[in-house]
């Protein structure tokens, strides 16, 4: 097993698989958190903030950095938490899914805006060039989608199964470019509109994410690792 894998406290399949636009040939991507013993923490050596495996398409965060990514509304992270197939979770998942709406606020918005305004502007690029990245631009879309939901119902929409034959036309090329570009526009308006009335707190809930990383630290202070013993070295 690859080091800090035995400590993964959640893994969940995100992806296409998650957004309802899974189609042949989809690969399963799986992503989550780790939380290693204090011990590992506080050793020289220190533990890394991430983790993955190309080959199995994973990645894992560490939770320090995990809860950070979500208080700054990271829409992969949120997504993450909020996914409909989560294969593992230990009890300090479970807890920290029982307060995902601490991290729910209107910081949201700049953050989902702002990765689709970046992603269009390099999708328009591209489309001058010669031919947009067909799957980015059905990304970008999903994510004003999704980001218009949270800004209007105040929750983390995932499944996008509703807009699935519309997206997936885009992602095989089947849609002209302007066709894209004023569903962008449209859906841009929409977010902004939502934002405007929405009633989502100002800021998130720092302190009860503080309180649950504390607690979540603390509950690893009397976990002992493994010993692994290491390979004779002849000199």
């Amino acid at each position: 097993m690859k080091p800090f894998f035995e400590f993964i406290a959640y893994k969940a399949v995100v992806g296409s698989r998650a957004y309802g636009l899974v189609h042949e040939g989809s690969d399963t991507d799986l992503k989550g958190f780790f939380v290693p013993p204090a011990e590992l923490q506080w050793s020289l050596e220190g533990v890394p903030d991430q983790i993955d495996d190309e080959k199995e398409q994973s990645v894992f965060w560490e939770l320090g950095k995990c809860v950070r990514l979500a208080l700054r509304a990271n829409p992969t992270v949120l997504e993450t938490l909020n996914a409909p197939e989560v294969l593992q979770s230990s009890e300090i998942a479970e807890d920290l899914l029982s307060i995902r709406d601490a991290f729910i606020s209107k910081h949201a918005y700049a953050r989902y805006q702002s990765y689709a305004e970046d992603q269009f502007k390099r999708l328009n690029k591209g489309a001058e060039e010669g031919e947009p990245n067909w799957k980015h631009a059905m990304h970008m879309l999903r994510l004003l989608i999704c980001g218009e939901t949270l800004m209007r119902e105040g929750f983390v929409r995932v499944d996008v199964t509703e807009y699935r034959e519309k997206l997936l036309s885009v992602k095989r090329g089947a849609m002209k470019w302007a066709n894209v570009i004023a569903w962008q526009e449209e859906l841009n308006e929409k977010l902004k509109n939502s934002f405007e009335t929405t009633e989502l707190p100002d800021e998130p809930d720092v302190e009860r994410v503080n309180a649950f990383l504390i607690s979540a630290r603390r509950r690893m202070v009397d976990y002992v690792a493994p010993v692994v013993e290491a390979e004779a070295v002849t000199v």
